[in-house]
């Protein structure tokens, strides 16, 4: 009886113990040791949230649905708005932008629409462990969706990078959902430059905002330099290891799904879950948006906080009122917003330090936070991590001057075509079902290694 009574308390102040740690545990302590981010580099974050949500406007001469101080873009620059008509469910709908005051074509994605079964249809094509590509997994669903959507719009892009003298950046930008398509489209477009006129890999970036977990440990570092991940303190979708598909099957009891997980994860150690190839994770770089505090009411100001985590990355789930919340992305153009001013006017470089040494400055300590994460990633045993880049290796090499890029691109073009190059990849990558649907070839990623 004592025996019986003696486990019995052991496992009730066990229980207690993991109970007060877990309800404790509040969204600022995953970037509570990170540095804050600069204003330069997070003032891109704001005007990509307000292109996503123009997705949603079905005429931006006439917004419906403006956050607060209007889109600020020009509705004439927008060269091409696509809608669930004429995607017939193989991507969410997405918009392409040319912004000739900051010089980037951006491509911008909406989330996830919960009335629409082909997004669930997306999201749902996926099993752990089943799609292989550069060296890692992804998901299968929004992988396949990033080259679907690459086929349609890769002469688009490739015309305007071009036609605007090949200075201008190549942005691709999603929420929720669409972060996952974005986030895959800028990995694809990154092993395969030439197909986009060969733009460099310094130009071509990525914003995932409230990321979805598409990719294995290894590529979310690898590409770090290229994807940013923009999360508001408790957004519970890059936080939460269970796969997408098994997420949105619990929608409707998402607080106990959330609560089951965070039970279980509590017993897997880290090196298991670091070791294990197939587990996916949000990717490259992130940008945490801090507004709360420990047993505080309301939101302060934001602050945002920036690193390149291998271990500790989000991999805990906040039990909060906020989690659903967090994750909308009107909240998080308006907090990021508010971030962007506030740095602005507190940041004491502006006033003593040069804008071009304060970005030299920032750009080389980007480059060494990379450096040091790959690093990281080998010396934890990370499933396929490389020390460094192959790509950013290819980088450092000279690039043949603009007419020999020219003659070269017109005698590929003459030969076959530019709209063969995004079919030869997708014949590649693909293959043809006996009803006549693409299906990913399993075997693409391992002809790549």
């Amino acid at each position: 009886m004592s025996v019986s009574c003696g486990v019995e308390c052991v496992f009730v102040l066990g229980f207690a113990r993991w109970m007060w740690k877990r309800c404790t545990y509040v969204g600022s302590d995953d970037s509570a040791t990170w540095p804050a981010a600069t204003a330069e580099e997070f003032e891109t974050v704001p005007r990509v949230c307000r292109l996503i949500l123009a997705v949603y406007e079905t005429d931006l001469h006439n917004p419906q649905f403006p956050p607060a101080g209007g889109y600020k873009l020009n509705p004439d620059w927008v060269v091409k708005r696509v809608a669930y008509e004429q995607t017939l469910g193989r991507a969410p709908p997405y918009l392409i932008y040319t912004d000739h005051d900051k010089k980037e074509i951006v491509l911008a994605i909406r989330g996830l629409n919960l009335a629409k079964e082909s997004d669930y249809k997306l999201l749902l094509d996926n099993r752990l462990g089943r799609q292989m590509f550069d060296g890692g997994f992804v998901h299968h669903g929004l992988l396949k969706s990033a080259l679907w959507l690459l086929n349609q719009e890769g002469d688009t892009l490739r015309r305007l990078w071009e036609e605007n003298g090949r200075q201008y950046s190549m942005v691709f930008a999603g929420h929720s959902l669409g972060s996952g398509v974005a986030a895959l489209l800028a990995v694809v477009v990154v092993n395969h430059r030439d197909k986009l006129g060969g733009i460099p890999r310094n130009k071509v970036r990525c914003y995932a905002v409230a990321p979805a977990r598409c990719m294995s440990l290894n590529l979310a570092v690898k590409y770090a330099d290229v994807i940013n991940s923009v999360i508001l303190q408790d957004d519970f979708l890059p936080r939460t290891p269970t796969p997408l598909e098994d997420i949105f099957k619990s929608i409707f009891c998402l607080p106990c799904l959330l609560f089951l997980v965070c039970l279980r994860d509590t017993f897997i150690p880290e090196e298991r879950k670091l070791r294990d190839p197939r587990r996916l994770y949000a990717p490259g770089r992130m940008y945490h948006i801090v507004e709360r505090r420990f047993c505080r009411c309301g939101r302060y100001p934001p602050e945002v906080r920036t690193a390149i985590p291998v271990d500790g990355r989000f991999e805990h789930i906040v039990l909060s009122c906020n989690a659903t919340s967090d994750h909308a992305i009107i909240w998080i153009e308006r907090e990021s917003q508010k971030a962007v001013q506030l740095m602005k006017e507190s940041s004491p470089e502006t006033i003593t330090t040069a804008p071009k040494v304060q970005k030299f400055e920032r750009l080389k300590t980007i480059e060494k936070e990379h450096k040091d994460a790959l690093d990281r990633a080998v010396s934890l045993n990370i499933p396929h991590a490389v020390a460094t880049s192959e790509d950013q290796s290819h980088e450092d090499e000279p690039e043949p001057s603009h007419a020999k890029r020219e003659d070269a691109s017109e005698a590929k073009q003459k030969s076959s075509g530019k709209s063969a190059n995004w079919d030869q990849l997708v014949e590649k990558l693909f293959k043809k079902s006996e009803s006549g649907d693409l299906t990913l070839n399993k075997d693409a990623a391992a002809s790549k290694e």
